[in-house]
């Protein structure tokens, strides 16, 4: 089984945010399958309606997805919720489940493979992604960003991995720069003498050697690179999207 992650669907307001989208509509009509994740501890709005007009245009089968539901005290309030994406699209299953506690993901499983064609496998049985070491590398780096920024920057990072040299079997160097729009928000993610920016790579760190399976030696660099969300140029060199 073959797991495709989208960027989330949003209204494209940058040069960014229309790659991701544009990877969104890609991936709709490039599998076999649809998983509609949805929050089921908020209220539905036109953001809703939105998603649900993407996947009625693909026209490939759906599940939907009911997160969160570990945050729902009485969980009949499933019940409006569940009705109305009913009543709104032909779903081949709909699975309440909470990510954080791992309730229900052996339903959700099962879910997958009862509405997934078989056939040859697309990949090697030791092949876990598709991703490049850089690319993962990147991604653990912004995960810690963002764990400890919090909602103070959200989407106004973006991280390179701009040097991957393996030394000897047991050990590599990486370098990796952490993007920003504004010198602002670079002291920021630095930190008061550089608190915050230790704390991400160590325990950015952390995590890559547990992927590599061997010692690390990690920089990490802040840049400040003015709206580059909409700029060409940066976003095909930090090889977002295109």
């Amino acid at each position: 089984m073959v797991l495709v992650d989208t960027p989330g669907v949003h209204l494209p307001g940058y040069e960014l945010n229309r790659r991701m989208m544009a990877t969104v509509q890609e991936a709709l009509h490039g599998v076999d399958l649809i998983a509609l994740i949805r929050d089921a501890s908020v209220s539905t709005g036109n953001g809703d309606r939105f998603v649900l007009e993407l996947i009625k245009q693909s026209e490939v089968p759906a599940v939907l997805l009911l997160n969160k539901i570990d945050k729902l005290e009485d969980k009949s309030a499933l019940l409006p919720l569940i009705d109305w994406y009913r009543k709104e699209h032909d779903w081949r299953d709909i699975v309440p489940i909470s990510a954080l506690k791992n309730e229900m993901v052996d339903e959700l499983l099962q879910a997958f493979l009862a509405n997934l064609p078989e056939g040859e496998p697309l990949f090697s049985e030791d092949e876990l992604t598709d991703q490049s070491l850089r690319v993962l590398v990147s991604e653990i780096i912004r995960e810690k960003v963002l764990q400890s920024m919090g909602d103070e920057l959200p989407y106004v990072t973006a991280v390179v991995t701009e040097q991957f040299l393996e030394e000897r079997e047991d050990f590599t160097r990486i370098s990796c720069v952490i993007v920003v729009e504004r010198p602002s928000q670079k002291k920021i993610i630095i930190g008061k003498g550089a608190s915050r920016l230790k704390d991400i790579g160590i325990r950015a760190r952390r995590d890559i050697e547990e992927l590599l399976g061997h010692r690390c030696h990690l920089e990490l660099f802040v840049k400040v690179e003015e709206d580059w969300r909409n700029s060409n140029k940066l976003l095909d060199e930090f090889g977002l999207g295109g």
